[in-house]
């Protein structure tokens, strides 16, 4: 069998249908979406849309919880972030409210032989990050009470692939808002690309890819010109 992940959207729906493209011919039988859907890109409610067409599971993400609850601004947040984020949010109906309502804090499969675990940060917060550098002792306060040989959580918008005692953990990185950091710099910009994995069980065998797709900027910023999403010059000036 063939599993999709797919991450961080941000209501990048150009960027989504890239990635739902690639994935057409290749014979998935499930997509998991591990959470951020909608807040915080141009097309929040076209993404909420082809989720619930595709008709698969969705984690609860931070940015999601937020859509529902209207948080205060974090410290340090760049306002043109906070106001790009409220605006997003303001576009959702109460359908799309009522959707985002059923994500699910994880989600738990049988793979063939594998047991499998998705949530955003970890299974114990949505905020929480993991990354290649996370402590085993710091893994180990978040998974003790799991016992899936698949773990799979997005919320850094970067890929990794790394092993936790006798699991895997996977990030299959960001379809709307991949990072990099510049070469000369620690500033972070997005790439025109779009990432997901892809999980493939053949008997007890299992492959995981890390993938990616371009896709024109054309594309994006008319998607972005089409609705009125404030700063919106400024968020294209950081997609390279």
């Amino acid at each position: 069998m063939k599993l999709a992940l797919i991450s961080d959207i941000h209501g990048n729906l150009t960027a989504l249908d890239r990635v739902l493209t690639a994935l057409a011919e290749e014979g998935i039988e499930e997509i998991v979406c591990l959470g951020d859907a909608a807040v915080s890109g141009p097309q929040p409610q076209a993404v909420l849309a082809r989720l619930r067409e595709l008709e698969c599971r969705v984690v609860l993400g931070n940015a999601d919880a937020e859509a529902l609850t209207l948080p205060d601004k974090p410290p340090g947040m760049d306002e043109r972030i906070r106001e790009i984020g409220l605006w997003s949010i303001r576009q959702l109906s109460a359908d799309d409210l009522a959707f985002i309502r059923t994500f699910q804090d994880q989600v738990a499969l049988t793979l063939g032989a594998y047991s499998f675990l998705g949530f955003h940060g970890s299974p114990a917060s949505f905020n929480d990050i993991i990354n290649v550098a996370t402590p085993e002792e710091e893994l180990a306060r978040y998974f003790a009470p799991y016992s899936a040989q698949i773990l799979a959580g997005g919320h850094t918008h970067v890929q990794m692939v790394r092993r936790y005692r006798d699991a895997l953990l996977i990030n299959p990185g960001s379809v709307g808002l991949p990072w990099e950091k510049a070469h000369s710099s620690e500033d972070l910009y997005n790439p025109l690309r779009a990432e997901y994995a892809v999980l493939t069980i053949e008997g007890g065998d299992l492959r995981v890819e890390l993938r990616r797709v371009t896709y024109p900027f054309d594309g994006l910023a008319a998607a972005v010109h089409d609705q009125t999403m404030p700063h919106a010059e400024w968020w294209l000036s950081d997609w390279r």
